[in-house]
């Protein structure tokens, strides 16, 4: 892989919007700490982004399979870059044009998601599209693991509105650094959106493995993932008075997720969807972990071992779409991939505390516990999802 230059650039470019969506937040978070923005400012800033990222995720799918994915790259980047300096400039003055510049970033992120998936199969030959996928997500957990302290030592010497203008500089990478991919024109001369749209959700349907691996993935998306998100904090407080089982924890699932990036680039299952169908299955030990009164090492170890599951969903998950899907149509269903997966995840997190309240932790931790290992295991006794790929 680091002999193809085109993969080369379009790594980077991944990797460089990739830190630019993970820091808005934690850079927003900061300027709440020096007063810059309250929390409320925060919140809705928050949610400006996400709406414009689920706005933009189908129409980025539709304009990518229409024109060059390379193009629908640069529109997006240079979206999100300059909203980045707007943002930077009204920070902490006014509230509507911060959320109109959190909108377009939004969009920008989202609209860039699907244009890579398909750029990547574009310029990456099928046969180590694995690693290249593999590659991807590793950049984007050592992000994870490195960024909230080089954040936190830079804003000790610079300011919030520096810190958004080198945002604002990232999203320049991912937009002019990508590689040429093909200048096809998959649906032109039919500028029907819905249409269109409709096509690619066609082309999922086609593929059984796809529908009840999304299933799944939103199940475990919308329940685990929220439950922990929500309940994780309160069982360090309060069970463990520390703070350190929550930072440990996850800690300890980027290091698994790195872990089994590392291990799927090299590993070719014999049977690759029930192989990915197991990892996803393994975050279920994550709630598993917070409903029973173990030691905290018990917790670390289950989010480890989550951390290692959904890469081994992930990679295998992403490599199949990009063999499987009709090339022409491949960012739209890599569009509805991220529009279910991730649109889903706030409906979750806003259901998981009314829940809480209401059933308690213990039965909502073991309801989702019991999703996160049952969808899967379902998703897998679909007859293609074996090897995530139709039968002959």
């Amino acid at each position: 892989m680091l002999r193809n230059v085109a993969f080369l650039r379009l790594w980077t470019a991944t990797t460089a919007s990739g830190i630019a969506t993970w820091a808005l937040p934690f850079v927003l978070g900061l300027a709440v700490l020096d007063r810059t923005l309250t929390a409320v400012e925060l919140g809705v800033l928050l949610a400006a982004r996400t709406a414009g990222f689920l706005a933009a995720v189908p129409i980025s799918g539709v304009l990518a399979d229409r024109y060059a994915r390379r193009r629908v790259v640069l529109w997006s980047g240079l979206t999100a870059a300059v909203a980045a300096p707007v943002l930077a400039f009204f920070v902490g003055s006014s509230l509507p044009l911060m959320a109109v510049a959190a909108v377009a970033m939004g969009a920008g992120q989202g609209a860039c998601r699907p244009a890579f998936q398909a750029l990547t199969a574009e310029v990456v030959h099928e046969d180590q599209r694995q690693r290249a996928n593999a590659a991807m997500t590793l950049s984007v957990r050592v992000t994870t693991l490195v960024a909230p302290g080089l954040t936190a030592l830079l804003a000790l010497v610079a300011t919030t509105e520096a810190l958004l203008l080198g945002i604002g500089a990232l999203w320049l990478v991912a937009a002019l650094v990508p590689p040429r991919g093909n200048d096809f024109a998959g649906t032109a001369g039919r500028p029907r959106f819905f249409a269109e749209f409709a096509e690619g959700v066609r082309e999922a349907r086609r593929h059984p493995w796809f529908l009840a691996g999304l299933g799944a993935l939103t199940a475990v998306i919308a329940t685990g993932y929220s439950a922990t998100g929500v309940v994780l904090p309160l069982v360090s407080r309060d069970r463990y008075g520390t703070e350190a089982v929550l930072a440990g924890a996850l800690t300890a699932y980027t290091l698994g997720a790195l872990a089994g990036a590392l291990l799927i680039a090299r590993w070719r299952p014999k049977h690759a969807g029930w192989t990915a169908f197991a990892g996803l299955a393994l975050y279920g030990f994550a709630p598993l972990s917070l409903l029973l009164p173990v030691h905290p090492a018990v917790v670390l170890a289950a989010y480890a071992v989550a951390g290692v599951g959904i890469e081994l969903f992930n990679v295998p998950w992403f490599t199949a779409t990009q063999r499987e899907v009709e090339p022409s149509k491949l960012a739209r269903v890599s569009s509805l991939d991220f529009l279910m997966s991730y649109g889903l995840a706030p409906v979750g997190l806003a259901l998981i505390a009314p829940a809480i309240a209401h059933f308690g932790a213990t039965a909502v931790l073991a309801g989702c516990a019991v999703v996160c290992f049952a969808a899967p295991a379902v998703a897998a006794l679909v007859p293609s999802a074996r090897d995530f790929r139709a039968r002959s």
